[in-house]
């Protein structure tokens, strides 16, 4: 294999990876898959779980926020895509700031109210809040074009 077709290939493989995204459908089995997770941390509270129910708990709400992230609109054309590529850069910027910013917001917090500071964060705080924007800064953009 010559390298200009390996890189063909590559570029054909990358495209066909970056042009990903799921029917207009699973949009509202993200919702749901949303909303059944959430109310299953609620109902969670009220009993002795072990801390796995939690973590899968979390994993499976990522998902459903994922799934519609990554869902296509029932009108998908070249606006949307650029939309959509635009909410992502402002929810990646926007994530990478809160994961600096948070923990020393957390430390003077905790300093001022005279508690032992705990500087670390979950992967989830970052993930949630990144997905959140995502989404926000997506549907605000669509209403405004």
């Amino acid at each position: 294999m010559t390298k200009e077709t390996f890189c063909e290939a590559e570029r054909r493989r990358l495209d066909k990876l970056n042009k990903f995204q799921l029917p207009h459908k699973f949009k509202k089995i993200g919702w749901s898959i949303v909303l059944m997770s959430f109310l299953l941390m609620i109902a969670k509270i009220f009993f002795n779980e072990p801390l796995w129910v939690k973590t899968v708990l979390n994993n499976i709400f990522l998902l459903g926020l994922l799934m519609v992230s990554i869902s296509k609109e029932k009108v998908e054309d070249e606006l949307i895509v650029s939309l959509r590529a635009q909410s992502y850069r402002l929810a990646f910027t926007i994530g990478v700031l809160y994961a600096i910013i948070q923990p020393l917001i957390e430390y003077f917090v905790d300093t001022l109210l005279q508690k032992e500071p705990s500087l670390g964060f979950s992967y989830f705080q970052v993930l949630i809040f990144m997905l959140f924007i995502q989404l926000a800064f997506f549907e605000s953009l669509k209403k405004i074009s």
